[in-house]
């Protein structure tokens, strides 16, 4: 974009946000409060937080506005709350700036009950706004004595050493008064689905959700107001193996938290009198099998239409021939409501080619390396009863053009569809299976299938979109749709590995480097708050913590406490406390992050090394043959204390935010000895460090592990090493996502440009020049050639390499976080222009509102455009620019209203700025 439409954009922008809050601009009326959520959440129901944090957000175009107070008010009805009656809790005028989080602190909420609030403001001169349209929130059942429906499993006993039929389990009940309102609680050992009265129940997917089963089961609320009659009603439930008791982890396991299905259901009606009812599952139901033969989430589906079951979700349906239910000892785990998003089906693919393989298969290639599953359009005219439509997934074709699924190892990602014969434009989908894939194989399909007879369903966990970023570099935009596609691909209820092979799982070393680019593309605050209770639980009694989370590798006996994966469970909390301001997620993980601090604190003993126990270490970094340089290994000893020194200072941090102030004393103390312990064992006099490889100088710098004189030579080493590669990298998991970071911190944003824009292997966009839609798990996954690495660990679609991203979006795009004003209310823009970019701009939704920076570099000028939402501030850095020589929307900086302190550092002009939005253009020198 030319400076002259950028500014154009400007003034249309402008003149949109007037139109946008008319009352605001010409009315002189304050902000009315916006957006209002609960717990990150609108309008949530079957909550269980006993005290639920409220939020909102203002929009006015006014520069420097700020909240100066604010007043909540909470009722039982949204009457009530109008009519200013009954008024349960009344904040009353709090003298506060904070919109983020605020606690309900009324009387004690109870279960079942619905909330309504809403919020009104006063600005800067003390002038109120009128009330906030109104909110609510529904709590869910608190205690474990709301729960009156029994456990149910069908009373039969099956070959549970291999995937048996989906469980339909069915129950009826009478309704003789009028409905307000009616309520279903559900959920099960296993996957479920429900239908009442022939209608399914929500839209959400593989519910209950994948927790630490042993100890702790999400179940849903429903609103069933809709689907419930008076007189006679039918609840349908089909069970199918899941995460529970199908295939999960390595050697085909199965059966991993048990091996009995199970049902727990419960319906709350309110009548228009105010009685309430109660039904749930009980020894009445009754159970069968039906069309769904077998579902598991790596293997696939066959379903045959044959053994339909219509009309048995309605009332009159007749189950005398089923079979009884029995009774299930309740496992002895606490219920929760579920913290985090529901999986969903978010948008559709269509294929964009039918191939016919050198092999003769069938192929539809979708475009786009997905997660998810076929909607399958069948007319079946001239086909017969029993035959077999059969699906399978692949990400990529090999170099012949055929379906490579040799990297799925044991994973079938197979669907079936057995036709009765009769199909006429007849819509199938699977039920309790996924796959990734962009590549689908078409076998025994009647007639020639056509591109309108196959879409592509992508599902992920339904967060909201929140980051945008574009380049003047298409490889660049590339690369960040293969982050957003890996992220998507990967965050399905818990944060995987891949989302393809028999693996799948929540590797806690993925996700924690991760993060921090997960928090920009998404809202993944409540994605992690869920997590991040099951690392909790899953960790040791002697504070380690499992490589995958929920833990279904180690059984508690081996297999945690690996450095840089287990400190996942101290740096995503403090991730998610920056990015959103969430203070919370603090309190709730602070026991687990001191016991993995301790259990560190034991295993290095006295010397504070850690030696001797087994890590990933810097997991995939680049290897050769070349026998005069094998690789780039680290060891794993001065990694493990290099994280050890990071995560204890993390604590520190936490502990004093907390008000935790002997323990952060305690904690900055054991720093400063690990720090001295790591010097005295892997740092030089002269400042070469462990092994002299990429992540050694890039962990050593990155954590501050080095005195500040040797910093600089450490620097000069790190890039020394990557000049003699020309400009390659040799990082894995552990020092690729810092790599950037210091090079940039130290003085080399060049350098960090150059890795960045390298286009051969090892690099980032080695992937793209070969077509890649996705992250890939190796930096070589497939060569130029066609050929593959290893097929035993060679995903495509491994979100850990995009951690880049963060980078990408703190200094080329220029938008960062600080942690004394975390969640964006203090935004720091900076771009650092280099690599040849004439643009790029980035927007992040915050939990204030909307943040932008968008940069233009024409021949003689900087062009800056920024917006920061009402209630926050901003420093702003117009690289290699004199104060005098920069302008706001054409007026001199230092007199524009809303720009103060404007300085000059190290060849920048910074400027603080409050809200609003501002066109800076500095003359280049």
């Amino acid at each position: 974009m030319t400076r002259s439409r950028l500014r154009k954009a400007f003034v249309v922008l402008a003149f949109l946000n007037l139109l946008a809050a008319p009352r605001t601009a010409f009315s002189q009326l304050i902000p009315i409060p916006l957006d209002l959520v609960t717990e990150y959440k609108t309008d949530p129901i079957g909550i269980d937080v006993k005290q639920p944090r409220l939020s909102w957000k203002i929009s006015t175009n006014e520069r420097g506005w700020r909240q100066s107070a604010y007043q909540v008010q909470v009722a039982a009805s949204a009457d009530d709350l109008r009519g200013s009656r009954a008024i349960i809790w009344d904040s009353g005028k709090l003298v506060s700036a904070e919109s983020v989080h605020r606690e309900y602190a009324g009387p004690e909420v109870r279960s079942s009950m619905r909330y309504f609030w809403r919020v009104r403001v006063w600005d800067s001169a003390d002038q109120a706004s009128s009330w906030s349209d109104t909110a609510y929130w529904e709590m869910g059942l608190l205690d474990a004595a709301d729960w009156t429906a029994q456990w149910i499993t069908p009373d039969s006993d099956g070959n549970t050493s291999t995937s048996q039929p989906a469980v339909l389990l069915r129950g009826i009940f009478d309704v003789d008064q009028t409905i307000r309102s009616a309520r279903a609680y559900v959920t099960s050992r296993g996957l479920y689905e429900v239908a009442i009265n022939g209608r399914r129940v929500g839209d959400e997917l593989f519910t209950p959700g994948w927790t630490a089963y042993h100890k702790r089961i999400q179940y849903q609320t429903y609103d069933v107001t809709e689907h419930v009659r008076q007189g006679g009603n039918a609840v349908g439930v089909t069970l199918g193996d899941g995460w529970y008791r199908g295939v999960i982890g390595f050697g085909e396991q199965r059966n991993y938290y048990g091996d009995r299905l199970g049902l727990l259901l419960q319906i709350r009606i309110e009548y228009d009198d105010g009685q309430v009812d109660v039904f749930g599952t009980d020894e009445q139901w009754r159970a069968s099998t039906g069309p769904i033969r077998m579902s598991d989430i790596y293997m696939g589906e066959v379903y045959d239409a044959r053994l339909e079951r219509p009309g048995w979700t309605l009332p009159g349906y007749t189950s005398a021939a089923w079979q009884a239910v029995r009774l299930l000892e309740g496992p002895q785990v606490r219920l929760i409501a579920p913290a985090g998003p529901p999986v969903r089906r978010v948008e559709e693919i269509q294929p964009v080619e039918i191939l016919r393989t050198p092999n003769g298969d069938t192929v539809f290639d979708l475009g786009q390396n997905i997660v998810g599953w076929v909607k399958l359009t069948v007319d079946a005219a001239g086909a017969t009863a029993g035959d077999a439509i059969v699906l399978r997934h692949a990400e990529v074709l090999d170099g012949k053009g055929n379906l490579y699924v040799e990297n799925l190892r044991t994973a079938t990602q197979r669907v079936e569809y057995i036709l009765t014969g009769d199909e006429t434009r007849t819509v199938f989908e699977p039920h309790f299976t996924f796959q990734g894939f962009r590549y689908v194989a078409v076998e025994g399909y009647p007639g020639e299938p056509t591109l309108d007879d196959l879409t592509g369903v992508v599902i992920h966990s339904d967060m909201a979109d929140t980051g945008k970023f574009e380049v003047s570099n298409e490889q660049l935009n590339q690369l960040q749709h293969n982050i957003r596609w890996g992220q998507k691909g990967n965050f399905l209820d818990v944060p995987t590995d891949c989302p393809q092979r028999d693996e799948r799982m929540g590797w806690t070393g993925d996700a924690q480097v991760f993060c921090r680019t997960a928090g920009f593309n998404m809202q993944v605050a409540p994605f992690f708050t869920k997590w991040l209770g099951d690392v909790a639980a899953d960790q040791y009694a002697n504070g380690s913590i499992p490589w995958v989370v929920p833990d279904v590798l180690t059984s508690g006996s081996r297999g945690a406490g690996a450095t840089g994966w287990a400190d996942a469970g101290i740096i995503i909390p403090w991730t998610i406390y920056l990015v959103y301001g969430d203070e919370r997620i603090l309190e709730a993980q602070y026991d687990s992050m001191r016991a993995w601090v301790a259990f560190m604190r034991e295993r290095a003993g006295e010397d504070l090394v850690w030696t001797g126990d087994f890590h990933f270490g810097d997991w995939l970094a680049y290897a050769t043959t070349d026998p005069a340089y094998p690789g780039a290994t680290t060891g794993t000893d001065g990694i493990a204390t290099a994280f050890f020194a990071h995560s204890t200072g993390l604590l520190a941090k936490m502990a004093r935010i907390l008000g935790r102030h002997d323990d952060a004393r305690r904690y900055d103390t054991l720093r400063e000895r690990i720090v001295a312990a790591y010097r005295h064992e892997f740092v030089t006099e002269t400042g070469r460090v462990a092994e002299n490889t990429q992540t050694a100088y890039v962990l050593a710098l990155h954590f501050d592990l080095l005195p500040a004189s040797l910093r600089a030579e450490a620097a000069r080493r790190l890039v020394a090493d990557i000049r003699t590669r020309e400009n390659h990298l040799t990082t894995g998991f552990l020092g690729t996502p810092y790599l950037l970071h210091v090079l940039t911190r130290f003085g080399y944003v060049d350098v960090a440009y150059d890795l960045l824009l390298q286009d051969t292997y090892p690099s980032w966009l080695y992937p793209v020049t070969q077509g890649a839609t996705t992250i890939w798990e190796r930096w070589d996954g497939q060569r130029p050639d066609g050929s593959f690495q290893d097929p035993g660990m060679n995903s495509f679609n491994h979100y850990a390499y995009g951690a880049v991203g963060d980078w990408m979006y703190q200094v080329v795009a220029g938008l960062d976080a600080n942690p004394e004003a975390p969640g964006y209310r203090h935004a720091r823009i900076q771009p650092q222009p280099g690599g040849g970019l004439t643009y790029a701009k980035v927007a992040l939704e915050t939990m204030y509102g909307r943040t932008e920076s968008d940069w233009e570099l024409t021949d003689s000028q900087f062009v800056l455009r920024v917006v920061m939402p009402p209630n926050t501030t901003a420093t702003v850095r117009i690289p290699e620019a004199v104060a005098s020589r920069v302008t706001e929307n054409e007026i001199p900086v230092a007199q524009v209203e809303g720009v103060t302190n404007v300085n000059e550092e190290d060849g920048d002009v910074v400027v603080e700025i409050g809200s609003g939005t501002y066109l800076f253009v500095a003359d280049r020198r």
